[in-house]
């Protein structure tokens, strides 16, 4: 490891006191032993929810959807404002985030043999990034994204084919090619 990002990271015991100092907080949260007062972030969030035009939490509505995704977006906000994160590590935590719920890779694929898994005969999918695989009878057995191009209509709508398919290279970044085409 260099020097650079050596000095960068957080001690061990940096590292161990955050996380005993986020676990406490958070049992005292969940116990409500600690009524901790609505964040800017929490309070934006609320605000944008109306504007899509969600019926606010704290007024009668039905358990569905809208609720279920309002409370889930909630309590995920509350984490990441108890983490203490700044205007420096907010950007890298979100978007590293972004990347791990969605499954897809924070670094290249290199393609190495540990990295697929076999789904049919001849056929296997990349277990770092679920739509890249190699197939035994297509592209002659080089590895290919299913996402490789998106197809976007005049209306905004977006649909992939057969023909999103496209060759990779390793190392490969997944990355996916909107086309548009007529209605």
């Amino acid at each position: 490891m260099n020097k650079c990002v050596m000095a960068c990271e957080p001690s061990k015991l940096e590292t161990m006191i955050r996380r005993a100092k986020n676990a406490l907080l958070e049992l005292a949260y969940r116990l409500r032993l600690k009524k901790r007062p609505k964040s800017n972030t929490v309070l934006h969030a609320e605000r944008e929810f109306l504007a899509v035009g969600y019926t606010p939490l704290d007024q009668e509505q039905e358990n569905g959807p809208n609720k279920w995704i309002q409370e889930n977006m909630l309590e995920l906000l509350e984490v990441f404002d108890r983490q203490g994160h700044s205007g420096f590590s907010a950007p890298c935590a979100v978007e590293m985030f972004r990347k791990l719920a969605l499954h897809e890779p924070l670094v290249p694929l290199f393609g190495d043999d540990d990295e697929w898994n076999q789904v049919g005969d001849g056929v296997f999918q990349n277990n770092r990034c679920s739509h890249v695989f190699k197939d035994k009878d297509r592209f002659n057995g080089q590895a290919y994204d299913i996402n490789g191009r998106i197809f976007r209509e005049p209306d905004g709508g977006c649909y992939t084919s057969g023909d999103s398919c496209v060759p990779v290279t390793f190392p490969y970044t997944p990355k996916c090619e909107y086309v548009d085409v007529d209605g």
